[in-house]
């Protein structure tokens, strides 16, 4: 279910992004997890918080797009540095299993939680048999 409701765009289509900040865009790496009521994403926007991380869906594509401010290291020279500064940015296509209005989104500590309910008609459910006619 998650596949068909979720998908992600291809990595060609973040380097078409037009951009009017200078600096490098990562994609954040993003876990989906699907339960029988919704599916959440969790992706990985270090340095990002509610200020500065934008998620928008219009039609059947959602964006997320995370700016990180550039740190000041008050005139410190940098010897060895293993964490990259850049923005974040990622998209992916829903399907019609998604209720639209009740999407939420949650940010702590550079991890964004988005939790994506399923529409009623997309919920499995049981279907009793009875006996007799």
């Amino acid at each position: 279910m998650a596949e068909k409701a979720v998908q992600k765009m291809e990595s060609q289509e973040v380097e078409r992004v037009e951009r009017t900040r200078s600096g490098r865009t990562f994609l954040p790496p993003t876990d989906i997890i699907e339960t029988e009521s919704e599916i959440i994403l969790l992706a990985d926007m270090p340095g990002v918080d509610e200020k500065t991380v934008d998620i928008i869906l219009e039609n059947k594509l959602l964006t997320i797009q995370g700016n990180v401010e550039t740190r000041d290291d008050n005139n410190l020279q940098t010897v060895y540095a293993e964490f990259e500064s850049g923005d974040y940015y990622r998209a992916f296509t829903l399907s019609d299993d998604i209720d639209r209005e009740r999407i939420q989104a949650k940010l702590k500590n550079g991890v964004l939680k988005l939790v994506l309910p399923k529409a009623e008609t997309a919920k499995s459910r049981k279907i009793a048999v009875h006996t007799g006619e």
